[in-house]
This record gives C-alpha cells, structure tokens and sequence, in this order.
C-alpha cells in the first residue's frame, strides 16, 4: 500500500491513512442502551525491545497490519460499546497525541488523555484518569502491546454474570514455568498468583487486558504502583477478580 500521508512527524515510522476497509464495524446497540463504557490504554512505555523502531516513535503507534498496533485495540474496543479511549501517556506525548487526533476522527471515537509527571506504574495511570473512569459502568483496560482478536464483548458478558469487581483475560502458553502463571478455582475466581512455577500448577497466564467496576479505583493510590504485584493478589484474595 502506497502511503499518502504521514500521521506524525518524519523521523517516526509512517504510518498510511486507513482506507475504508480499516473503517469500524457498526457497534452493537445493545451494549449502548446498557452502557456509556469507558476504556484506558496503557501507552506509556518505552518500547525498548522494539528499539530502533521506538527512539522517535512510541510503541503503540509501530504499524501492525496496516495501523499502529493502538488502532486496532481502539477499533475493537469501540465495537464492543465503549465511547471514550484514555491514552496514558508518558514517553513523547506531543507524538501521540497528534498522531491519534487524526484516528480520533476517522474512528468516531473521543480520545482524551491522562499524562504522567513520574512514572507510576501500571496501575498509577488508572487513578490519574479517574474522573472519567468513574462514572458507574465497568471499564476496560489495557496494555498497549496487545494484539489478538479481542473477544471484548465475551469478556464484558462474562464480567456482568460474575458480578465482582475485576475479571482478568488469561491465555495459555506451553511454558508456564516461564511466567507468573494464574490459578482458578472452577469457577474462574482467581486463587492466586504463582510467578515462574517449578512446579505444574497451570497454564494461564496474564494477557494483559482487564476490565473492572469503579470500585477498584478506591484500591489504587496516585503513585508508582503495580497492578500485577500489589492490586490484582488483594483483589483475589477478596474474591473480587476472575479470569
């Protein structure tokens, strides 16, 4: 595909405007009826392993099939009823920022942002966008690295009938023991979490995509906080979070 104009400056990686086949599929109206959902995207990475390609151009904005690797998680995200994407941001936010006000419209979606002063981890952004976070409907998050088909919508109905504060989208891998590995009871309520087992006690793992209700905005304080090591084990050992 011949590209016709670059989103952000030059020296970042070029990026094509989306043709009409990239445009979103109608969303479902019966998530808008129930829902005014909310999403935030942590895009505030260095990107480091993708070096090159990340000295002038932050990770989420890499071109994946076509569009930076954020567009399709906005994409999917859109389709499964949500109306505003939080980008957290902290490495070279003016390129982000120009970047996705030109797929803010070709999208039809609102994209605010919530910028970091320190880094805070990655559940500190969370708290820094709570105003738009909370607003009584469940919110996806998630890390902007992430690309697989997106079962959202399976996900959100899941996150419904279970009814607690978290669910957590898992995914199996064959080498478990290289990985902080998440152990269920059957009925997918999270025990616990057993970093790089030596010992068989599952095959689930993070997959880096969450959706919560707004009480667990009240668990997460503004400063350098993990959501994997600090919020997730108090969530599970509440009964609050599920895969």
């Amino acid at each position: 595909t011949s590209l016709r104009r670059s989103l952000f400056r030059t020296d970042c990686v070029p990026v094509p405007l989306p043709p009409s086949s990239l445009s979103p599929s109608p969303v479902n109206s019966a998530f808008l009826v129930i829902l005014n959902m909310k999403a935030l995207i942590l895009v505030g990475g260095f990107g480091t392993r993708l070096r090159p390609l990340t000295l002038s151009c932050p990770k989420p904005l890499v071109p994946f099939a076509n569009a930076p690797i954020v567009v399709h998680q906005i994409r999917a995200l859109k389709e499964a009823g949500v109306t505003e994407v939080v980008l957290a941001v902290a490495y070279q936010p003016k390129v982000m920022m120009e970047a996705m006000a030109v797929w803010a419209e070709e999208l039809d979606i609102t994209i605010s942002y919530s910028q970091e002063k320190e880094p805070l981890g990655t559940a500190g952004p969370i708290t820094l966008a709570r105003e738009i976070l909370d607003d009584g409907d469940p919110f996806f998050v998630l890390n902007s690295d992430v690309i697989c088909e997106f079962p959202l919508v399976d996900l959100l109905q899941y996150h419904r009938s279970h009814g607690k504060e978290g669910t957590l989208m898992v995914t199996k891998v064959d080498e478990p023991s290289k990985y902080g590995v998440v152990v269920t009871k059957e009925n997918g309520e999270i025990e616990r979490f057993v970093e790089k087992p030596q010992v068989y006690v599952g095959n689930r793992i993070n997959a880096g995509i969450y959706i919560f209700n707004p009480p667990v905005l009240s668990r997460i304080e503004p400063r350098p906080t993990s959501i994997e090591k600090e919020i997730f084990p108090a969530m599970a050992s509440d009964g609050e979070l599920y895969a």
